[in-house]
């Protein structure tokens, strides 16, 4: 895994908000067979209410292999949408990672 400064320098320079790369650092952060809701993902960049915010900083995900934005699901536990191939994509995704059964 490459080194949080290195991707956050990545990030700042590819046009998205300061939000955005601080939700995305967090995504990056999520191991491998975890999973994390938007709403942690908020809370975490600081602004806990911003959990619609954090959708919007995941579809903008510059660097997709390396920031795992397939680990964010619903509070619930429900996946939402994935911009990578959709919920289909999203589901094979993590069982892979064993991160659901």
């Amino acid at each position: 895994m490459e080194p949080v400064n290195s991707v956050k320098r990545r990030l700042e320079r590819s046009g998205l908000t300061r939000f955005q790369v601080r939700v995305l650092l967090e995504v990056y952060r999520i191991p491998k067979g975890s999973t994390a809701s938007y709403k942690e993902i908020a809370r975490r960049a600081g602004r806990p209410n911003a959990y619609r915010a954090v959708g919007t900083a995941v579809r903008k995900n510059p660097f997709p292999i390396e920031i795992p934005c397939h680990r964010v699901i619903k509070s619930d536990g429900s996946l939402g949408n994935y911009s990578g191939g959709g919920s289909r994509m999203k589901a094979k995704l993590l069982k892979n990672e064993r991160a659901i059964a």
